[in-house]
């Protein structure tokens, strides 16, 4: 089993609590303490600019992002650049566009290819994360095969560099922006699916399982209505956190040209590769998206690190 697979699983028992009649308290805790958190309170906010920006970025970007209007004023092949100035704030790329209104409209793609990753690494990951667990929790001996076949699929999976598998799936899937999205997507299916099925471990073993299993209910019964309800806490904080690897993830296969086709398409990825070749002549090309990268991933990890401390049982008072 992988250093990693091992680090799931303890984040799975970490955050388990086995009492059910607790649950709505530790919320009401939990986000006492999250509002009590700095670390919360700027990720939120960096979070929530990101997002800000996104979705007003195409409305005020004083220029078409696409519109080379000064292309005479740069001389790419002779190391002649426009920077800084009063009609473009972060000046002009190699073709004369402007590079406030790129990184404006780029930010609404990254957020885009982050959430839909996320969410596709997210749904399936759980699915598979359900079956295993239920499998392993309330199948017997033949569900513990089911459970041990499908856990060693995802090891497999989390033994490989992310990255090396996020551009074997990209290779083969062809450049676009969807097969970014999918790529991102599968590399996060069984941290997901490892991580739901270590909660549900842990909680079938509980009193309250065991007190349903003697009432005679369904084991899909318990399993939807019991178990699962109850291992959901640190899925919800590694969303949080898959999203800030999500978009450094999209960011990194459109730096290798993976992403999409259309170069004209501003994303923050696709800008910093466009600014390599010009990297000694204008860094500043290279630095806005990568600020931008590194500033939104941060944000995401700290509002997912505050929230598994929030939902931690053993930090609470």
């Amino acid at each position: 089993m992988t250093k990693k697979a091992d680090k799931i699983d303890r984040l799975a028992e970490l955050m388990q609590t086995t009492e059910v009649t607790s649950g709505a308290s530790l919320w009401r805790e939990a986000m006492r303490r999250l509002r009590a958190s700095k670390m919360a309170a700027i990720g939120a906010v960096v979070i929530a600019a990101f997002v800000v920006i996104a979705l007003i970025g195409p409305w005020i970007a004083p220029y078409a992002p696409t519109a080379q209007t000064w292309r005479g004023d740069v001389f790419p092949n002779r190391g002649e650049f426009v920077g800084m100035r009063s009609g473009n704030w972060f000046g002009l790329d190699h073709l004369g566009r402007d590079v406030f209104s790129r990184w404006l409209v780029g930010a609404r793609q990254t957020l885009l290819v982050g959430v839909v990753s996320m969410l596709i690494g997210l749904v399936v990951g759980a699915l598979i994360g359900v079956c295993s667990g239920a499998a392993a929790t309330l199948g017997g001996r033949a569900g513990q095969r089911v459970d041990t076949v499908i856990m060693r699929f995802t090891d497999i999976m989390l033994s490989l560099p992310s990255l090396l598998l996020a551009v074997s799936v990209a290779a083969v899937l062809g450049q676009s922006l969807t097969t970014v999205m999918i790529a991102v997507g599968v590399v996060q299916i069984p941290v997901f699916a490892r991580l739901l099925r270590g909660s549900m471990l842990v909680q079938g073993g509980s009193d309250y399982v065991l007190a349903a299993k003697a009432l005679g209910l369904r084991k899909r019964r318990i399993v939807l209505t019991q178990i699962l309800p109850n291992s959901l806490s640190p899925v919800i904080v590694q969303a949080t956190l898959s999203l800030a690897t999500a978009i450094i993830e999209a960011a990194a296969l459109s730096y290798l040209g993976l992403g999409n086709p259309d170069p004209a398409i501003p994303e923050w990825g696709v800008m910093l590769a466009q600014a390599q070749r010009f990297f000694d002549n204008e860094p500043m090309m290279a630095v806005y998206p990568a600020v931008g990268i590194i500033i939104t991933a941060l944000g995401f990890t700290l509002l997912g690190e505050a929230m598994r401390e929030a939902l931690d049982p053993k930090l609470r008072g």
